[in-house]
């Protein structure tokens, strides 16, 4: 058995991986040269690996590798400032070997930010907030035009980072059903596969919204729209990470329970549930969005419930107990299948730290990486 850790980074994509008992660990990278990648998705089955980033200088673009990521190719969706430098610029083209191409959205994306696999179709979530697919393993795509033209989307608030679609989630058997996490519109979700969307941000109790005084926060009975990132467990509840709070709903998102009691704080970005225990799952409390964004305290920790958000306990071992001040962004939280499983999470500082009992205690199996923005494992 082999446990690959992919991750997306600000400096290209990084895979790390180990045979056997999750014990030596080898560094891969950086991959995709040396774009912004942003998630790294792999698929056990066909030992496919994409990665999907870009930004204002490359554009925007998907990755793949079929050979463990030894080789790679692009493809290129929308083009970025040096190829309009270097549509101008023969000297330029000439020494960074630029030659034009005809992007299938020019001037549409500016970014790919997520990236979610199921039942051979692969799906692609930018920025702006626009949902992408690909039945040909990523070379070429076509946009959800229900999502594109959703009524009211020209009032949707970005958040900090953008308008960003981050968080894809469906059903293993039942594709038509998907979940959309937008950065700041909120939750949408599909059961027809994408013809047609419904927002879902409803609370569950509406009055729980009264403890809450801070703008990104509960009102008019939903949940503050700032999604972080969402995870669905084995048993089709969905958690959720909010810019102010953590929540569960247990009807596919039509309502929404408010389960931070017993957090440090309000404000954290990823949450992981467990692959087969629905009511274990994790989620990293930073101090506030206006506080630095780091520890409370300064002192890391992870805290894990193991009935459904109901109780939360704060696991500590292995991990810095002062002096802490990195950050765990959205999508750098991951768990793998083993038993026990791992848990895995990275950092802004580039550690990543792992878990091999169910995030009881901790251990850091890399350092000294780009910033990390997404970790995803695969196992074969």
């Amino acid at each position: 058995m082999e446990t690959t850790i992919c991750l997306g980074t600000t400096k290209g994509a990084f895979l790390i991986t180990s045979s056997g008992e999750r014990a030596d660990w080898r560094v891969s990278g950086p991959h995709c040269d040396g774009w912004p990648i942003n998630h790294v998705l792999g698929d056990p089955v066909s030992g496919s690996i994409w990665a999907a980033g870009g930004g204002e200088w490359h554009g925007a673009g998907v990755w793949h590798s079929d050979d463990g990521g030894q080789n790679w190719t692009l493809s290129h969706l929308a083009g970025g400032l040096v190829d309009e430098w270097a549509a101008s610029d023969s000297d330029l083209a000439a020494m960074i070997g630029w030659e034009p191409k005809d992007f299938p959205f020019p001037g549409e994306i500016d970014a790919i930010w997520s990236l979610h696999h199921a039942r051979g179709a692969l799906y692609a979530g930018a920025k702006p907030a626009n949902l992408y697919v690909s039945r040909d393993n990523g070379r070429t795509w076509e946009r959800n035009a229900a999502l594109a033209e959703f009524p009211g989307r020209d009032d949707w608030n970005p958040g900090a980072a953008g308008l960003t679609l981050h968080t894809i989630l469906t059903v293993p058997d039942d594709p038509a059903r998907m979940w959309l996490g937008i950065s700041a519109a909120g939750v949408f979700a599909t059961e027809d596969g994408g013809a047609s969307w419904d927002r879902r941000n409803r609370l569950s109790n509406a009055a729980a919204q009264a403890t809450h005084d801070h703008p990104a926060a509960p009102s008019g009975g939903e949940i503050g729209h700032c999604v972080h990132n969402m995870a669905r467990a084995a048993d089709g509840t969905i958690y959720q990470q909010n810019h102010h709070g953590t929540w569960r709903s247990r009807d596919d998102g039509r309502h929404w329970d408010d389960i931070g009691t017993g957090l440090p704080s309000t404000f954290g970005f990823p949450i992981a549930v467990h692959p087969s225990d629905p009511h274990s799952l994790w989620v990293i409390p930073l101090n506030g969005d206006m506080a630095g964004r780091f520890p409370p305290d300064a002192r890391a920790a992870v805290w894990k419930s193991t009935d459904g958000g109901e109780t939360w306990s704060d696991k500590r071992a292995g991990l810095p107990g002062e002096s802490c001040f990195f950050t765990v962004l959205r999508q750098a939280m991951a768990t793998d299948r083993a038993d026990p499983a791992g848990v895995y999470f990275g950092t802004n500082t580039g550690s990543l730290f792992a878990s091999f009992d169910a995030g009881e205690t901790w251990s850091e199996i890399a350092r000294h990486l780009p910033t990390i923005l997404s970790v995803e494992v695969t196992t074969r």
